[in-house]
């Protein structure tokens, strides 16, 4: 039994219009959208704020920072919809699934934009700061704009995190796991 009932249709106008926005056609809006929905107040800000547009980042870049803030934050479901949607699609191997969801990632073994994305994620989650050898990596291969879209990217997914894991969301279908060790950690 979910901790908040997910609405279900037939959904409001301005809940449909927002539906039809952003998920890809044949596919039903996620649980974590249908729950939040319950307040429609809660949702339209969780939308206004949520990054699902494209920015100055690469997909490949913007999933990097989310998969590494899901797996951070023990976020299976989140996670799970991002590996099955886009793992594929922004080219990660098995082996990079596999780094991202570990409790500690080896940056050496990413190019430069990319480590600079993990390690930006790692200094947030621990500490809510960016060291200056963080910073440096950063300004090394990204301007301001994806600089500020990082830290965004990584904030917001963070509350995804408290949503689907403070409400205890059952995993989508199709959702990819989380491997159980790596959770919370």
């Amino acid at each position: 039994m979910p901790r908040i009932a997910p609405v279900e249709p037939p959904y409001s106008d301005e809940v449909q219009a927002v539906f039809d926005r952003i998920m890809p056609p044949g596919v039903a809006p996620l649980r974590l959208f249908r729950t939040l929905a319950r307040s429609e107040r809660v949702y339209r800000k969780f939308n206004a704020g949520s990054l699902l547009d494209r920015g100055s980042l690469s997909l490949r870049q913007r999933e990097l920072a989310i998969d590494r803030t899901c797996a951070l934050n023990g976020c299976a479901y989140e996670w799970g919809v991002h590996i099955a949607f886009f793992a594929e699609r922004v080219k990660l191997t098995a082996q990079e699934v596999d780094a991202l969801a570990r409790p500690r990632i080896n940056l050496a073994a990413w190019p430069d934009d990319e480590a600079a994305i993990l390690a930006l994620c790692e200094e947030l989650h621990a500490t809510s700061r960016i060291s200056d050898n963080c910073w440096s990596m950063l300004k090394a291969v990204f301007v301001d704009e994806q600089i500020l879209e990082l830290i965004a990217l990584a904030g917001f997914y963070r509350t995804v995190a408290y949503f689907a894991n403070g409400l205890e969301l059952e995993a989508e279908a199709f959702g990819a796991p989380l491997p159980v060790e790596n959770a919370g950690k």
